[in-house]
C-alpha cells in the first residue's frame, strides 16, 4: 500500500495548485482526478465559455463596423469550427496541467478516490494512506426538480453541443444564465430568460442589476422577470414548451438550467472519513480549511464560501505552506474582485451600496455613459460605473462597473483597494484620455449619500 504525505483528491485549479505547492516543499503527494484535470473551470466553466462569449460578439463587431464605413456580407456563424477550436486549446490545457504535476513530482491517479477510513482511500480497487488528506472536488451543476425536467441541459452540457438551437430559454439570473443568454444571442437564436428575481444578478449592487437588465433587453433577450419553470413538456415536434410560474407558455427548442451549483460530494465516502458535512451541505471547515478531522482539509467550491477559481487556486497555495512551509505567504480575500462575462460585461469589487449603508454613510459616485465606439457605432450600449466611498475614512469600499473591458479595468482597481485607497487617492490620479478607464478619476461630484 502506497503512502503519502499529502494526498489531494480533485484535479481542479486549488487541488492541482495544493499540490504542486506541497510537493515542491519536500512532500510525498500524491492527487487523483476522476474526470478533467483542470476542474470545472479549465473544461465546462470559466476557460471554454470565454471564449465562446468572445466568438458571439464578433457578429456584433461586424455590424457596428457599419458606422465607421466598412462594407461587405455579414459574416456566418460556424459553430462546428468554433467547437474544434475550443476543444483544442482545452486539451492543450489539459496537457499543461498534467505536466506541471508531472514536474513537481507529484504522483497522479486517474480514477475516483473514495475514504475506506480517515487516513485510507480507495482508487479503482488501489488502497493508499495518508498522513494528510485534502478534498478539492469543486462543485457541479443543480437543476430543479420539476416535472420534465429530465428534458433541460445544464451547464455542462452546454459546452458539448453540436449546433446552436434556433430558440433557447435559459432559466436562471445568476453568471452562467446570464452569460449563456449572451452567447445564444450573440449566434442568433431566439432567447428568452427566466429567472425568479426582479432584476439578474442576486447579491450585485443595484445599479449594475438595472443596467444589465435593460443591456439584456436591448440585445434582443426576452426577460421573464420573477418567474420560474413550473413544468417542461415534450412536443411532437420534439420541441420543449415550458410552463412558467405565472400561466406564460414558451415554445423553444432547448431549455437550458442555469439554477446554481452544488458541491460535488458524490461517492467520496466521507461518513467513512468521519467528515462533518454543514446544514447547507457542504464541507464544514474552519479558517485554516480543516475540517472535523484535523488531517483532512477541504478548500474550493466544495466549502461553499467564495466560489472562484483564483480563489481556489489562493486557498490550495496557502494551505500547502501552511502544512508544509512556513505559512506566511496570504492573499486578500475582502475585497475579492471579479468579473461575470455578460454582453456587455459586468465587474464588481468589494461592498455594494446597501451592504456599505448597513456600516455608516457613504458617498456614492456615479458616471453613466455612451462610449466612444457606441457613439459612431450606433449600438444601444451604456457604460456604468461607481464607487462607493466611506464617508468617515474616505476608503473606496466597493467599485463597480457594466461596460466594455469591465474586468481588465477591475483587475487593476482591485489592487488599489486591497492596497487600501481613499477616493482622494482615485481624485489625484492621472487618467488616461480618451478611454473609457479615466472616469474612474474623474468621478468629482457625489452622486448621493447612502446610510
Amino acid at each position: 500500500m502506497q503512502e503519502f504525505d499529502l494526498f489531494v483528491i480533485g484535479g481542479g485549479s486549488g487541488g492541482v495548485r495544493c499540490a504542486r505547492i506541497a510537493a515542491g516543499l519536500g512532500a510525498r503527494v500524491g492527487i487523483a482526478e476522476s474526470r478533467h484535470w483542470g476542474g470545472t473551470c479549465v473544461n465546462v466553466g470559466c476557460v471554454p465559455k470565454k471564449l465562446m462569449v468572445q466568438a458571439a460578439e464578433y457578429a456584433s463587431h461586424a455590424q457596428d463596423a457599419h458606422g465607421f464605413g466598412w462594407r461587405g456580407a455579414a459574416p456566418q456563424a460556424g459553430w462546428p469550427t468554433l467547437m474544434a477550436a475550443k476543444n483544442a486549446e482545452i486539451a492543450r490545457l489539459n496537457a499543461i496541467y498534467v505536466k506541471l504535476l508531472q514536474g513537481a513530482g507529484v504522483e497522479i491517479f486517474e480514477g475516483h478516490a473514495r475514504f475506506l477510513d480517515p487516513h485510507t482511500l480507495d482508487i479503482n480497487g488501489e488502497h493508499i494512506r495518508a498522513k494528510k488528506i485534502v478534498i478539492a472536488t469543486g462543485g457541479k451543476p443543480a437543476a430543479p426538480g420539476i416535472s420534465g425536467g429530465e428534458l433541460a441541459i445544464v451547464s455542462d452540457d452546454a459546452f458539448y453541443l453540436d449546433d446552436v438551437p434556433q430558440r433557447v430559454v435559459v432559466v436562471g439570473g445568476g453568471y452562467i444564465g446570464v452569460e449563456f443568454a449572451g452567447i445564444f444571442r450573440g449566434f442568433g437564436a431566439q432567447v428568452d430568460l427566466v429567472y425568479r428575481q426582479p432584476l439578474p444578478l442576486r447579491g450585485f449592487d443595484n445599479d449594475l442589476r438595472q443596467s444589465l437588465a435593460e443591456a439584456l433587453a436591448a440585445q434582443g433577450v426576452l426577460v421573464h422577470a420573477g418567474r420560474s419553470p413550473n413544468e417542461i413538456v415534450l412536443m411532437p415536434d420534439n420541441s420543449r414548451r415550458v410552463m412558467l410560474s405565472d400561466g406564460t407558455m414558451i415554445d423553444t427548442d432547448l431549455v437550458f438550467f442555469a439554477t446554481g451549483r452544488v458541491p460535488n460530494l458524490d461517492r467520496l465516502g466521507l461518513n467513512d472519513a468521519g467528515v462533518r458535512l454543514d446544514p447547507r451541505g457542504t464541507v464544514a471547515v474552519d479558517s485554516d480549511f480543516c475540517t472535523s478531522q484535523k488531517h483532512i482539509f477541504a478548500i474550493g467550491d466544495v466549502c461553499n464560501r467564495l466560489n472562484l477559481t483564483p480563489v481556489a487556486i489562493a486557498e490550495g497555495h496557502m494551505l500547502a505552506e501552511r502544512l508544509f512551509g512556513d505559512g506566511t505567504r496570504d492573499w486578500s480575500f475582502a475585497p475579492v474582485p471579479t468579473a461575470v462575462f455578460s454582453v456587455p460585461p459586468v465587474a464588481t469589487c468589494g461592498l455594494t451600496e446597501d451592504e456599505a449603508a448597513k456600516l455608516g454613510p457613504a458617498d456614492i459616485f456615479v458616471a453613466s455613459f455612451t462610449p466612444m465606439r457606441h457613439t459612431i457605432s450606433g449600438r444601444v450600449r451604456r457604460t456604468l460605473m461607481k464607487l462607493v466611498v466611506d464617508q468617515a475614512s474616505n476608503r473606496v469600499l466597493g467599485a463597480h462597473m457594466i461596460g466594455d473591458d469591465a474586468a481588465e479595468m477591475m483587475q487593476a482597481i482591485g489592487v488599489a483597494m486591497t492596497a487600501g485607497a481613499t477616493k482622494r487617492d482615485f481624485d489625484r490620479t492621472i487618467g488616461i484620455h480618451p478611454t473609457s478607464a479615466e472616469e474612474w478619476v474623474t468621478m468629482r461630484t457625489r452622486t448621493r449619500v447612502a446610510g
